[in-house]
């Protein structure tokens, strides 16, 4: 998916973006990217599994585990359990703590690049897992 803003004129923002797909073992990772172009920007990054909703997801990914890496592959926030993460104050701050505690987010500061997320099971289980950034 992609998005663009054809009025670049006004004061339009993309404030969310998430996409759900299958999450496997090994490789069979859910991955996704973004690219932030300005000077710098606050972002908070969340994959949700367990909470997602019973009625419509047969097999939620049952403990998900995040990682954020930069343009050049290092890794910049990682974690499986929100509550572990070092800005977890900011995620629930922002009224953004995962609904489970064994879901990830990550809030961050992030100068202007482009970034991947990874999302994977911690029990090295699959399902569906749904990956989301929050502009803030």
């Amino acid at each position: 998916m992609e998005v663009y803003d054809l009025s670049p004129l006004d004061d339009s923002r993309l404030a969310n973006i998430s996409s759900r797909g299958v999450v496997g073992v090994g490789e069979d990772q859910l991955i996704s990217c973004f690219i932030g172009d300005v000077a710098s920007a606050t972002v908070v990054v969340r994959t949700i599994g367990p909470s997602l909703p019973p009625g419509n997801v047969s097999q939620p990914l049952r403990d998900p585990a995040l990682t954020v890496y930069d343009s050049n592959g290092v890794v910049i926030g990682s974690n499986g359990n929100w509550q572990d993460d070092l800005n977890a104050d900011g995620v629930a701050a922002n009224g953004l703590a995962p609904a489970n505690a064994a879901e990830s987010a990550t809030l961050l500061d992030l100068p202007a690049g482009s970034y991947t997320t990874a999302v994977s099971g911690v029990d090295h289980g699959g399902g569906v897992g749904l990956v989301e950034a929050y502009n803030l």
